[in-house]
Formats: C-alpha cells, structure tokens, sequence
C-alpha cells in the first residue's frame, strides 16, 4: 500500500484560536509550536510542575511562547490549574478575553506517578485522578457553552496506552479510562453542535515516559530513537482542524506509525433458555472470539445491536432512545 499523497493542501489554522494544556514541554510544546506554525494563535497553559504534579514555575509555558514569537506568532502564557473548575474557567476567559474566540482545545496536561496499588498514597491518587480525569472534565466543561454557541469546536483529549494495563498503572490509567469515557461521550453530545471530540494515543520520548524507564537503557534509547515527540503533533494537529475526518475516536500515534484504538463488542452467544454459570464457562471460548466484532458508536447502537441479536427487533420492539434520562429507567 502506497503513502497518503504528501502534495494535499497544507492544513491551515488562521484565525483560530487554540489552547493547549500542558504545552511548557514534550508532547504540549511541540503541539503549541506545529499549531503556532499553522496560523493558530495559541494559549499555551502550563503549571509547570514536577511529572508528580509537585511544585510550579512560569517559565514553561513563558519559553513556549517566546519561541512561538521569535517565529513570528501570536501566544500567551498561561499558569492556571485546570485540575480545579475554577483555574479551567479562568484559563478559558483568558483566551476568549485575548481574542475573543475559542476554536480548538487540546486537553494534554498530565502527571504521572507509578506505583503498586498497595502502595499508593491518598494524596497520590487524589492528584493523579484530578489531573486527568477531573482536568479534561473540568475544561471540557469551561468551553462547552462557548463552542455550543459559536456551532464550533475541535477538542483533542490525551488518552495512553495504560488502557491496557500493566503493573503499577492503576491510578494513571483509572484516569485515562475516563478520558476515555469522556471522549466518546462528549462526541455524541457534541455532534449538534458542530463540536468534534477525539483522543491522542501518544507514544513519545518524554519526561514523563523517560522517568518511568530511567533504569531500562534499551527502552530509552528506543524512546529516544524511534518516538520523538515531534511525531504525534502533527495526528492532533489533524483532529484539531476543522476538517477533522472523525470524532469520538482515539488515534494512536507511536512514532511513524498512526493507528486507530477501538472498543469492540464480539458477537457473543445468543441462548436459547436461561444461562447458568456452567453455560457461560463452556460458551467461553465463543464469548471472547474477536474473529467477528462491531464498535457501536453509542450506547443506543450496542443496546440495539443485542436487542437485535435477541431477536427483538424481528418482534416488533420499538427502537430505545437513551438520549434521554426518562429512557434510562
């Protein structure tokens, strides 16, 4: 199969206003500098903390914005913690304050503390899962009414490959499964509004990743080699432009290499009387064959589609719409 032609017309953001998370180093500051370089003009948010969300510093997110200038950009500094609703709406009036509009929001901000689930601390917990799932929601929440209103937004969430699992990942990824949950669901609340909410996968060398291999030389110099952090900007830089070819989707962007992670639902067994726990175990092996599979793009979708593989919508059962609280009864 050949390469997509390189010769398209260059994805432009001119006019745009686009605030990036976590955008004072690795995968944020090459999102805010390729964003920059497009047209974009960009608040570049960054508390600047440790990678365990200890400490704070300006200079971050000041150094990103004196680089997008010195290339003849537009962008602002920003030191707000968005992991409170409060610093998320203030972060947001900043933006719309400076220039009056609100385009895209790439939600990247992140910590990460690794550690076996009996050995992880109240307070680590609290900050990792306020981070990324309270972070995302908490933004996700301060521009929906804007976007809402102008009939417009790109909305880019980070997601990781910690969805799944390994040893000492369950508080980061318990918040990255929400990121998750909150993509797909904001997509399909999104879609009457002209709002397009997608995910990031990334796979990148940077301080948060090193740390976490610091004592493995082959690995880092893997993550060194093979995924610059370079080479995810310009996946976001696609879901963030109004031609966006999807939303409620996570792309995974690990080095050249661009793929699409899914949630999938096998065909399952359809019993012919009341299953026991016996006809579950010997129906196992039928259960988990992902030979066949679907992703339904809702919850209405996989309700119907086994409706439907129960044989109710031969029967006559009207369709469920679970857009709706009353209908969630």
């Amino acid at each position: 199969m050949s390469q997509v032609d390189e010769g398209c017309d260059e994805l432009r953001f001119d006019g745009r206003v686009v605030v990036v998370t976590g955008g004072g180093r690795g995968l944020g500051r090459e999102y805010a500098l390729l964003l920059a370089a497009r047209g974009a003009r960009v608040l570049v948010n960054d508390v600047g903390t440790a990678t365990d969300g200890h400490g704070a510093s300006p200079v971050p997110a000041q150094q990103v914005v004196e680089e997008i200038r010195a290339a003849g950009g537009e962008a602002l500094a920003d030191g707000h913690d968005l992991a409170t609703a409060a610093g998320a709406g203030a972060l947001t009036q900043a933006a719309l304050e400076r220039w009056g509009r609100l385009d895209v929001l790439v939600n990247n901000a992140g910590i990460s503390i690794l550690r076996p689930l009996d050995e992880l601390t109240d307070d680590e917990c609290r900050r990792v899962l306020d981070t990324h799932a309270g972070g995302t929601l908490n933004m996700l929440r301060a521009v929906w009414r804007h976007m809402a209103t102008a009939g417009y937004g790109r909305i880019v969430n980070t997601c990781s490959d910690a969805l799944f699992g390994d040893t000492g990942l369950s508080a980061y990824a318990a918040g990255k499964g929400a990121v998750l949950g909150l993509t797909t669901s904001s997509a399909a609340e999104g879609a009457a509004y002209g709002i397009k909410v997608n995910a990031v996968v990334p796979v990148a060398a940077t301080r948060m990743s090193l740390e976490a291999v610091r004592d493995d030389e082959r690995t880092t110099a893997l993550l060194t080699d093979l995924f610059p952090a370079r080479h995810v900007a310009p996946v976001v830089a696609l879901l963030a432009h109004e031609s966006a070819p999807c939303t409620g989707q996570l792309l995974h962007a690990a080095g050249r290499r661009t793929a699409r992670i899914f949630l999938g639902a096998t065909e399952g067994v359809v019993w012919t009387e009341d299953p026991t726990p016996e006809m579950v175990r010997d129906g196992f092996p039928q259960i988990g064959d992902t030979g066949v599979f679907r992703t339904p793009g809702s919850v209405s979708e996989s309700l119907g589609y086994a409706l439907t593989r129960l044989g109710a919508g031969a029967a006559g059962t009207p369709a469920l719409d679970l857009t709706t609280p009353a209908s969630r009864d």
